[in-house]
């Protein structure tokens, strides 16, 4: 007989993990003082508006898109419809922000997560490999976007 890993265990683990990637580093894979917020935090308006490599999306950019990710997964989730998204539209259209409009994405960004916690606390079981799938790769795609946003702001604090 297969053993299986308890829901409250992987539920666990998952909080840990989004605690790691988004609030506070814990030592699982992130160095201290790099998560999503704490970097977030160092990042003025103007440098969340410098578009990354010169070519590519702005920092304000790769955090509405992770907020907008979030979103997406926690509706879908929630209603069980996985509708087409326009994902470029953040891409296309979000370039220079205030310093107003930078603070209103990253409270955009923390609602997201907030939601995206709720959701899990109301999991009460991983039934299928898609789902506990879909838990990771939000994980690695956060972690992803989070490199990026480090990257471009150890770029731009050295030049």
């Amino acid at each position: 007989m297969p053993s299986q890993i308890q829901t409250e265990h992987f539920t666990q683990a998952l909080y840990l993990l989004l605690d790691e990637t988004f609030d506070q580093v814990h030592g699982l894979y992130l160095d201290k003082g790099t998560s999503m917020f704490e970097t977030l935090a160092t990042i003025s308006a103007a440098e969340a508006s410098i578009p990354v490599g010169g070519k590519c999306a702005t920092l304000a950019a790769q955090v509405k898109h992770v907020a907008f990710y979030l979103d997406v997964l926690e509706h879908s989730v929630r209603t069980q419809q996985y509708e087409p998204q326009d994902w470029d539209k953040i891409w296309r259209e979000t370039s220079a922000v205030s310093p107003a409009e930078w603070e209103t994405i990253k409270a955009s960004l923390r609602e997201s997560y907030d939601r995206i916690k709720a959701l899990i606390h109301d999991t009460e079981e991983w039934p299928t490999s898609h789902e506990i799938g879909g838990a990771i790769a939000m994980i690695a795609h956060t972690a992803y976007h989070l490199g990026e946003i480090r990257q471009a702001l150890c770029t731009l604090k050295h030049n």
